[in-house]
């Protein structure tokens, strides 16, 4: 179960032992740092982590927003922007230093706006590896962040995607590009495509589009992926 602590001014959901051998910071979708992400956060501590979720949007009283309440989630969306995010991973990845935690022994992980800002968080050198499941603004900058084929040349770590084929906001188009402009990096880099999966299918609070076996699959492809590349400390 997470605790909520305050580090450098922004609100940390917490999880796990601090002693345990990898940390990762989990960054929320556009509804918030709600049940839902909590519960993720939950589950890569169960999962031999320690865990932190950064409530991005604490600047506006960090909401936590309705899944059928998209006028909200934009609102939400519209007040944060890039220097405050950056302050924002700064502090979780702080906090983790603190806690013992070298870059190359904590990863990085981001469900929809979340996966936009872990690609970011790629490029900066806070981390050790990056997972983004369906995180837009590929060919379209978003947050005050230059667009994601813009930003590939600058990853500094392994990075793997996890995308949706029948995401209506992200065209598969859109990923084969990614998929190209990460490959040309210095970096391992992978991107998963699921046939039958629509924005959002590792929800499990949004019924309408969780699939549950490309959920399970891709968290279990995220761990591989992070263990094979970070170091326990």
């Amino acid at each position: 179960m997470t605790n909520r602590q305050i580090f450098d001014g922004t609100p940390l959901d917490v999880a796990g032992d601090s002693s345990s051998p990898r940390a990762v910071i989990v960054i929320q979708e556009a509804f918030g740092v709600n049940d839902h992400i909590r519960e993720v956060t939950d589950r890569f501590a169960q999962a031999g982590y320690y865990a932190v979720a950064p409530e991005l949007f604490h600047r506006a009283g960090s909401p936590e927003i309705d899944y059928d309440d998209f006028p909200g989630a934009m609102a939400a969306m519209s007040e944060i922007n890039a220097d405050g995010i950056a302050h924002d991973l700064d502090a979780a990845s702080s906090f983790l230093t603190a806690a013992g935690f070298a870059p190359s022994s904590t990863g990085i992980v981001g469900y929809c706006m979340g996966g936009t800002v872990t690609f970011f968080a790629a490029t900066q050198g806070r981390v050790g590896v990056a997972a983004s499941f369906y995180g837009g603004g590929i060919d379209v900058g978003r947050f005050g962040f230059p667009p994601l084929l813009e930003l590939a040349p600058q990853l500094q770590v392994p990075w793997i995607g996890l995308y949706g084929d029948l995401d209506k906001g992200i065209p598969v188009q859109q990923v084969e590009a990614l998929r190209l402009a990460t490959a040309a990096s210095n970096h391992d880099t992978m991107i998963v495509r699921y046939a039958d999966a629509e924005h959002g299918f590792h929800c499990d609070g949004r019924p309408a589009v969780f699939n549950r076996d490309d959920a399970v699959d891709a968290h279990n492809r995220t761990l591989d992926f992070f263990a094979a590349h970070l170091s326990k400390r």
